[in-house]
């Protein structure tokens, strides 16, 4: 896999728990969060705070399941 792919992925889903991540590429955790911070440092993807995303604070939740990223469209420069 790589960033390309990825990317697409992202577009085509907008919103994607890091599981969903690690099922669909089979690659581990911590280096999909390698790369999707190459994304993030170019302002392409953010990070959702588990906060945001499931709205509670029992924390009985896998952090993989709660750990969720956004594809961030570019603003169009004219």
């Amino acid at each position: 896999m790589i960033l390309s792919d990825l990317r697409l992925y992202l577009k085509q889903q907008q919103r994607v728990a890091l599981k969903d991540l690690v099922n669909h590429f089979g690659v581990d955790a911590d280096a999909l969060r390698g790369m999707l911070g190459k994304w993030i440092s170019k302002g392409q993807v953010r990070r959702i705070s588990p906060e945001t995303a499931c709205g509670t604070s029992c924390c009985k939740c896998d952090p993989a399941l709660t750990e969720l990223y956004e594809w961030v469209d570019s603003p169009v420069h004219g």
